[in-house]
Formats: C-alpha cells, structure tokens, sequence
C-alpha cells in the first residue's frame, strides 16, 4: 500500500509538471464548466416540473423546514432527465476527449493546443455521440430502478453505479487511440484497468484528495472575512473573502480536473503501447503496471 501511494504521489507530481508546461490544457475543464452550467440554466425550467411544489408545502407546514420534495417520475420526466444526463455526458466527453487528445500528442511530441484538441473531438462526435447516449441511457435506467427500490435495492444500485464508473474509467482514452464504438470502449476500458491494479483510480482518488484539503484552505479567506465583518461591524469583508473563496475554489477544480486528465493519458499511453511518456518517471509508471505473481 505504501508503494502505491507514493507511487501516486510521484505520478501526480509529474503530472504538474506537464500542466505547468502547457498551461492550456487547463481551458478545457474551463469551458467544459461553463457549458454545464448553461445547459443546468437551459434544463431547470423542465426539470422544475418534477418537483410535486404543492405535497412539498403541505410537508413543510406539518413537518418543518426539513420536508424534501416529492419528485414525480414519470414516463415524459425519464424523457427530460434522459435529455439532461445525455447532453451532460456529451459535454464532459467531448472536452475531456480534448484534454486527453492534447496529453497524448505532448506524448508523442505533438502540441497540446486548444485548437489542437477541439480538432481531435470534433473529428470523434460520432463516437462521442454514441457514448453520450449509452452513459445516459444507463443513468436513468439505475435512477427508475433505484426509484422503485427499497432501502437494501438503492444501496445495490449504487454498488453498480460504482461498478459502471469504475468499468469505464478509461473509455475516453480509448475513443481517442482507438476510435471504436461504446461497447467496445467498455470492454477495453475494463482490459486497461485490469492492467493498471487499480493504480490509476488510487491515483485520481490522491488528486481528489489534496483537492479537497486546498479547497478547504481555500475557505480561510471567507472564514476570515467573516470574522473581520463581525468584529467591525461592516460588510465588505466577508464580501472580498467570499469572492477570493470562489475565485480559488474554481482554481482548484480546474486544476484538478485537468491533472486527472494527464495522468488517464499517460496511464493508458503505457498500458497500450508499452511506451512510457518522457515526462513521466518509467519507475513510478511500471509500478503501476506491475502484474500479479501467480502461486
């Protein structure tokens, strides 16, 4: 275990390395962010119907401020919650195809510009498109089941959620070098990550962590905004250290998201190809790779 982990951190290092060099790879989990939140504005109107308004006040006065909503899923709302995971997993694919793009051509001495990466999604909307529509289709389909779930049914459905995340860790590499179907990508996926020993989720798991620890760093200038706001009596305070909060944890995000990327790329360059990425250390790359001895 202690192998793995600074076998992580190593990777995770070396990753900053290569973010640092080509600091534009950091505009696709940029604009990938902000197409989500344009397409959470375009679907809250409809979405807004599954929510029974009238049950929810009628819990509220009996039972308090603590009453959740009564969500109606009905045949036409799977239809709307289907639109929104679809065009949700469109985004996130066809940005992260970028990223990924971009890493892999820095690998293989290319450039690791927007444009660069753009191309390289457009040219695969096709598969995009169709992997879009798998993801989506088995989100709402765990979603109706663990509706109609009871307690023990919904802990089941989240294992396989889990299992569906895991399984297709490595899709969008895949589409990238191998340019296949969604299917096809699923069973590469699960070959990789046979390959990786789980090194590459423990990995992206480390980038999560220190993510969360920065993030609550990033709270300090809120929290000290706060106490000033309060001791003298005037607002402005809490309002620059809130702003300089969301300013850093938007940062970290993006970093974040961004180094995960790199590392998915460099992960699978060595796990399909055997050729390890001259910006990663060939020790801490085959530890991640080391197979099982067998009795």
């Amino acid at each position: 275990m202690l192998a793995k982990l600074q076998s992580g951190w190593g990777l995770f290092r070396q990753s900053w390395s290569v973010l640092w060099n080509d600091k534009q790879l950091l505009l696709f989990p940029l604009l990938s962010s902000a197409a989500l939140l344009l397409v959470l504005l375009t679907f809250a109107v409809p979405m807004a119907v599954l929510v029974d308004w009238a049950s929810l006040s009628r819990q509220m006065e009996s039972s308090g401020s603590s009453a959740r909503a009564n969500v109606r899923l009905e045949l036409w709302h799977y239809a709307v919650l289907g639109a929104f995971y679809f065009v949700n997993f469109f985004v996130i694919t066809f940005f992260n195809v970028g990223l990924v793009s971009c890493a892999i051509s820095k690998f293989r001495g290319g450039d690791a510009r927007l444009a660069t990466g753009v191309r390289a999604a457009v040219s695969l909307l096709p598969q995009i498109l169709a992997w879009s529509l798998v993801a989506a289709s088995v989100g709402v389909i765990l979603k109706a089941i663990e509706e109609r779930a009871g307690l023990i049914g919904t802990f089941v459905i989240r294992l396989i959620g889990m299992a569906w995340a895991v399984a297709t860790f490595f899709v969008v590499p895949v589409l990238v070098v191998e340019r296949v179907g969604p299917i096809e990508a699923v069973k590469r996926s699960v070959t990789v990550l046979r390959k990786t020993w789980g090194e590459s989720l423990a990995v992206n798991l480390g980038i999560g962590a220190v993510s969360g620890l920065l993030a609550m760093v990033g709270l300090l200038p809120l929290v000290a905004g706060g106490a000033v706001s309060v001791g003298m009596g005037i607002v402005w305070p809490v309002l620059i250290g809130g702003a300089v909060t969301v300013l850093a944890i938007l940062a970290i995000s993006l970093v974040s998201s961004a180094l995960k990327g790199i590392v998915l790329a460099a992960t699978y360059e060595y796990a399909s190809t055997g050729t390890i990425p001259s910006e990663f250390d060939p020790a801490g790359l085959r530890q991640a790779f080391k197979t099982k001895v067998k009795k």
